[in-house]
């Protein structure tokens, strides 16, 4: 396991903590970036239809004036996605929003795959393309900033490590950053 190291503000300078392997978990769609309210109830709705049909959800994002555009993303387990498994996904999804409807709104309904501009959504994706380079952004403000860059190094006790430049210290450092923060990560 790593240890991790957690930021602290400090008199206005950047330091670290070593952080403590007790973290809490967040709520059931804690494996979900950012996920909000509706998108929330829509995750909690489709995703068994989605698994039954032999795929993960990956993302479900509102967009759009009112949430006018509900994207789903999905893939099989093994990464892959075909256009055919879009259609199955979209039908599977459209008929149980129909008789949900959690958006009051009308809505366009975009099913895809990460594609290769991928974003990391779910606490397995920070293990599973750890050794990459990933850009983080987090909803809150930590250390006075919200953007970090670095190479991913794994999730552990909910927080993403991340090895990256931090400036004092003459090697990359490990800094976890608490996955509930992560607003956005690719």
């Amino acid at each position: 396991m790593l240890s991790g190291l957690r930021f602290t503000d400090l008199f206005g300078r950047l330091e670290f903590m070593q952080s403590e392997s007790n973290t809490e978990h967040t709520s059931d769609r804690s494996h979900l970036v950012a996920p909000g309210a509706v998108a929330t109830r829509i995750a909690d709705l489709v995703e068994p239809a989605i698994v039954d049909l032999g795929f993960e959800l990956v993302r479900v994002r509102l967009t759009g004036e009112g949430g006018s555009v509900l994207q789903l993303m999905a893939e099989k387990p093994d990464g892959t996605m075909q256009v055919e498994g879009c259609e199955s996904v979209s039908r599977a999804a459209s008929a149980i929003l129909d008789v949900e409807d959690p958006i009051k709104n009308n809505y366009t309904l975009e099913v895809s795959s990460p594609g290769i501009g991928r974003p990391l959504t779910r606490e397995k994706d920070f293990d599973v393309w750890s050794g990459f380079e990933a850009k983080l952004e987090l909803s809150e403000m930590l250390a006075g900033r919200k953007r970090f860059r670095g190479v991913l190094q794994a999730m552990e006790d909910g927080e993403v490590l991340l090895r990256m430049e931090i400036d004092g210290h003459d090697e990359p450092q490990i800094v976890g950053l608490p996955f509930r923060l992560v607003n956005d990560a690719r």
